[in-house]
């Protein structure tokens, strides 16, 4: 028989550090051929686009798909399955595939897919890899906190107490094989291992924990899992599972285009008020600074923005920043827009 090809399914919030760490999985592949699926919330791929970028020969740029459309777990027959065929026809076929999910996605619908007996008969789940940014929860923001609630519950009766991002965040760790806290080195020791404490209590099975900075975890570590994920489904719970499916209604996202800045930090100030004023949950995309050659990269997750130079503007691109704005239903976007392009 034929080996099974493996698969990677790297899951997280928003901001985590998915893509980082996938770029680092391509510049450490040790012969291995990568292919790489990547599932954006919205219509611009900026993710893709960095890790095109990297023009390494383990993972060419054909071996990366993009799927801009919809949530992969949402769209499974008409854009994971063939997506997964073409790969795995390619020549030479990818020695391992690795997929980027949405940070608003379930994993656990996309992991169903592969009881498809096509597909589960081609490839196995190597594991699934959830990338949590350490700082944030260590700042209580997915974490649950019962007597919040009540006091709340006590104050108006008429409060909304799901929280979706919590979901989103605790079923991603229900589902995954290995969690990766990343960003660790913003913590001191004792918060670190709280918050790796809290995560080992939330997961009703023994999944091991470890602590890196922009998700350099050894490639070894992250690829060979072999935990045949598709064959335990029932192993990990979901918060969704009593439901024939799911939809992103509780968030949103949509595009700013912003002109030429002077510096990256007028750029960085404007995504950080945007995030403050408007409780934004992520900022990503592309813009041009004045007189120099490279294109810029932010990346912000609320009010923590990074920029950095990513690659030359090609001869053929116009020097067009694009942002893609991500958040709860209700955005302002008028507001958000006036801001990112220096009119608010």
């Amino acid at each position: 028989m034929t080996p099974k090809t493996p698969i990677t399914i790297v899951t997280g919030f928003l901001g985590a550090g998915k893509t980082t760490l996938i770029r680092h999985v391509i510049e450490n592949a040790n012969g291995r051929r990568l292919a790489l699926v990547i599932n954006e919330f919205g219509d611009v791929g900026v993710d893709g686009a960095i890790l095109r970028s990297c023009g390494i020969e383990s993972c060419p740029e054909e071996n990366i798909v993009e799927l801009t459309n919809g949530c992969l777990c949402c769209t499974v027959a008409d854009d994971f399955i063939p997506t997964l065929e073409a790969l795995l026809s390619r020549s030479p076929k990818p020695d391992h595939i690795v997929i980027e999910t949405s940070g608003l996605a379930l994993p656990k619908p996309l992991l169903k897919a592969f009881e498809w007996p096509d597909i589960r008969a081609r490839v196995t789940v190597d594991g699934v890899i959830a990338v949590v940014d350490a700082p944030a929860v260590a700042a209580g923001r997915f974490a649950d906190d019962p007597a919040r609630v009540q006091a709340q519950r006590e104050a108006d009766d008429s409060i909304d107490h799901e929280n979706p991002l919590e979901e989103v965040y605790e079923d991603q760790l229900l589902c995954a094989d290995l969690v990766v806290l990343n960003k660790s080195g913003q913590l001191d020791a004792s918060d670190l291992e709280i918050v790796s404490a809290d995560i080992r209590a939330a997961i009703p099975r023994l999944v091991k924990v470890i602590s890196t900075r922009d998700g350099q975890v050894p490639i070894d570590v992250l690829l060979g899992l072999k935990s045949a994920a598709e064959d335990d489904i029932a192993a990990r719970p979901s918060h969704h599972d009593a439901e024939e499916g799911h939809d992103h209604d509780d968030f949103e996202t949509f595009i700013v285009d912003v002109a030429s800045v002077g510096t990256p930090a007028i750029l960085a100030d404007r995504a950080k008020q945007a995030a403050a004023d408007h409780d934004v949950l992520r900022i990503k995309g592309f813009a041009a600074v004045d007189g120099k050659p490279m294109r810029l990269l932010l990346q912000g997750v609320g009010e923590r923005v990074d920029t950095r130079y990513e690659r030359p503007w090609s001869a053929t691109e116009t020097r067009t920043g694009r942002l893609v704005v991500i958040g709860q239903k209700g955005l302002d976007r008028e507001r958000i827009a006036a801001i990112l392009e220096g009119r608010g």
